[in-house]
């Protein structure tokens, strides 16, 4: 009788989820359909799986690890008669706008500034631990953006440029080393750079990564990094990922709070009679955050020797994200850089020539230039163009913005495009391409960030967006520009980069084990395609779209260097 009673109830409960599950789907479908009926613009779709199906065909023909992004823009180009496109993948996610229109992206991120999306937070949660800036709205936002923005201004970043040049130097000894050795994973140099800098740009912490093999704070976001999708199901469904990136959060979160009320205590010594506040410049962005929330909240620092726990907790939350955003997205700008930049040898003769004009044309003088004189860094306009047109060709991200009641978009055909329940999202890599705005957008052109606005070549400003526009810009543009130029003067001169995918596909082939050879020979394992549009050294679905494979290269020195 039990029994009966224990299998009636369950029976019940199913039955009550799946009526739920259809009714719920059912009225999601029709509001899809309702647009659809009105006009809205969307690849073929159906009531059953909305479309599910239609973007599966599309990243099934991505190579394997590609970013899902990369479907995204074929979906797009293969509906070319407009710049907004609904995607309905419900359950998965929400129905979005995919948007390649400057004046759309414009109008979500400046005009209207659409809020974040909750989905985000939740895709975001595992890398930073909690609410931060990319997450954060409203008054909430605007308080933690206005402590941290001291730290990435242009003059902060500029008091950086001689730690900067140190790290840069290590690189240049570690690419020295590789010099005509066995092939190199230029993304784990490039990623041990970068993290070094942004551990010491916010935490004032020198980890000397790029010399050690290993470091606890890298460790653990490495491990948290590598166990995080947004949208990997392999990744995603595994059963132990919640346990690893919790546990290495911990670690991780353990290491910076200590950083952090090292920093107060430094703080606390400055504001002393001994130590006068107005003497000593605070330059890490913890320390000059540090001292923003002093003077608008002195009751919370007088008399105390921990730091208030709110403040550390939030503020953990925020450097989580500019460890990530830091390291990975510039790490892989880097990586591309030199990239291009073997594919177009006329322009790497161009940016050595203007090292030449502005250094001298002695290379190994340009470090101790750039530490006394950071601003001759302005003088590298060439440079600039060519390090804007990689982040054109290879953005590191894209934008998602929630729904607003009563909000319509208006694209450049007076087309109306209501957001009262659909979410957008601008995609970077459609807009840089966008052939409506950019003149040969599929061309490497540095020279079109150089040009006077009469010419054919001169972007439109609202559809470069590499960190993204509006208020919710990303707060480290300096930081990543200043690298980027650093690094160009400090090796373009030294050192020739190569990519060697050939020979690391051969290696690959035959280190591979005999279980998987039998696969391909019985036809198990499918084998993909190993290139995106020509391109071998396509966006991977690591986390900040990292070149897939880590960039196998060969380095060599330049016959000026040898």
């Amino acid at each position: 009788m039990t029994f009966s009673i224990v299998a009636s109830t369950v029976a019940t409960a199913l039955v009550s989820a799946v009526v739920y599950f259809v009714s719920i789907t059912y009225q999601h479908r029709a509001k899809i359909n309702r647009l659809r009926r009105q006009g809205m613009p969307m690849p073929p779709w159906s009531w059953t799986f909305g479309h599910l199906r239609t973007l599966q065909k599309y990243t099934d023909k991505l190579p394997p690890n590609a970013n899902v992004v990369l479907a995204n823009w074929d979906l797009m180009n293969d509906f070319p008669e407009s710049e907004v496109l609904l995607l309905d993948t419900w359950p998965v996610y929400p129905p979005l706008l995919l948007v390649s229109s400057p004046e759309i992206a414009t109008q979500i991120s400046t005009k209207y500034n659409l809020p974040k999306m909750v989905m985000h937070s939740k895709m975001m949660k595992p890398i930073t631990g909690g609410p931060n800036l990319l997450t954060m709205d409203g008054d909430e936002w605007k308080t933690w953006r206005s402590l941290f923005n001291p730290g990435f201004s242009t003059q902060a970043i500029m008091d950086q440029v001689p730690y900067i040049v140190d790290c840069v130097s290590t690189f240049c000894q570690k690419l020295k080393e590789k010099v005509d050795k066995d092939i190199v994973i230029l993304d784990d140099l490039t990623s041990r750079l970068t993290f070094e800098i942004i551990t010491k740009v916010t935490l004032d912490a020198r980890l000397e990564y790029q010399a050690t093999e290993y470091d606890v704070i890298a460790d653990a976001f490495g491990y948290i990094t590598r166990w995080h999708s947004f949208w990997d199901p392999r990744i995603l469904l595994n059963p132990l990922r919640p346990f690893i990136q919790w546990y290495y959060g911990h670690v991780l979160d353990t290491e910076i709070r200590r950083h952090l009320q090292k920093r107060f205590a430094e703080s606390r010594r400055r504001g002393s009679d001994d130590h006068p506040r107005e003497t000593t410049k605070a330059k890490s962005v913890i320390s000059l955050a540090l001292e923003g929330y002093a003077s608008a909240d002195p009751d919370a620092v007088t008399d105390k020797s921990e730091l208030d726990d709110t403040f550390a907790r939030y503020a953990c939350y925020q450097t989580r994200l500019f460890l990530f955003a830091g390291n990975d997205t510039t790490s892989s700008s880097i990586a591309y850089v030199y990239h291009l930049l073997s594919q177009n040898l006329n322009a790497l003769a161009k940016v050595r020539e203007e090292h030449d004009t502005v250094f001298g044309s002695d290379p190994t003088a340009a470090a101790k230039l750039i530490r006394e004189k950071p601003a001759l860094l302005n003088q590298c306009r060439y440079t600039m163009a060519v390090v804007k047109e990689t982040l054109r060709l290879y953005p590191p991200a894209g934008a998602m913005r929630a729904e607003k009641a009563g909000v319509v978009l208006t694209d450049h055909k007076n087309a109306s495009f209501p957001v009262d329940d659909i979410s957008a999202t601008i995609c970077h890599h459609p807009v840089h391409m966008n052939p409506r705005v950019w003149s040969r957008p599929l061309e490497f052109l540095p020279e079109r960030f150089l040009v006077e606005p009469s010419h054919e070549l001169y972007p439109d400003s609202a559809a470069f967006r590499p960190f993204e526009q509006g208020p919710r810009n990303c707060i480290g543009q300096s930081l990543v520009y200043t690298e980027m130029r650093v690094v160009l003067v400090m090796t373009a001169r030294t050192f020739n980069i190569k990519p060697a995918y050939d020979e690391w596909d051969a290696l690959q082939m035959k280190n591979e084990s005999a279980l998987k050879k039998v696969g391909r020979t019985i036809g198990l394992v499918r084998e993909g395609p190993r290139t995106y549009h020509g391109d071998r050294a396509y966006q991977s679905d690591k986390a900040g779209t990292h070149p897939v494979d880590g960039y196998p290269c060969r380095i060599y020195l330049t016959s000026s260097a040898s």
